[in-house]
């Protein structure tokens, strides 16, 4: 290319910069983690006042029949205990492990880990009373859970999936309550 190809080539790419970051925000109304350039932010919440909040979110591990069989057996421990105590402790890391979090005052964190016929179902209820919701904590609370179980039992069978990791209901806050339809 010659040099006054590069140069045109400079001088048009700051301005499909600019233009980007614009369209980007515009399409994502009600994103606020977008700046108007299109960069991300953390949200400032200081103006916001303290309210309780608390969310719920549920994973599943499929596992075959076997594996399943073998969970009371397993020589590393209990996976279901296990699983429990590393969700509690992944809900108070949450702004550790999601780079846009708010480190948050958890007043409850309570995880739930139990058999199914397809493997493992895990849920969990987190609580706050702060400027802004916990659903992060609740969905890392069951995905670091599902995470432990299916390193308790990957001796046993790598095949295992973890699938249908949701938050199933929130409430508090500016948005108000929340259900996911259709599941309990």
């Amino acid at each position: 290319m010659t040099g006054a190809g590069v140069q045109g080539e400079r001088a048009r790419a700051p301005r499909r910069r600019a233009q980007a970051p614009a369209q980007a925000a515009a399409a994502r109304p009600g994103l606020s983690h977008y700046r108007d350039d299109g960069g991300v932010q953390m949200v400032d919440i200081s103006g916001k006042p303290a309210s309780y909040r608390e969310a719920e979110a549920r994973a599943r591990v499929r596992m075959a029949a076997a594996v399943l069989r073998q969970l009371g057996r397993n020589p590393k421990g209990n996976p279901l205990e296990i699983a429990r105590i590393a969700g509690i402790a992944a809900a108070k890391r949450t702004a550790e492990l999601v780079p846009l979090c708010h480190p948050l005052p958890l007043t409850a964190i309570e995880v739930e880990a139990r058999r199914t016929r397809e493997g493992v179902e895990l849920r969990s209820r987190v609580a706050t009373t702060a400027a802004t919701g916990v659903e992060m904590e609740a969905l890392t609370a069951v995905s670091v859970a599902a995470l432990t179980v299916y390193d308790m039992c990957k001796a046993l069978d790598k095949g295992m999936t973890i699938a249908e990791i949701a938050l199933t209901r929130k409430a508090g806050g500016k948005s108000g309550v929340y259900r996911r339809a259709g599941r309990r």
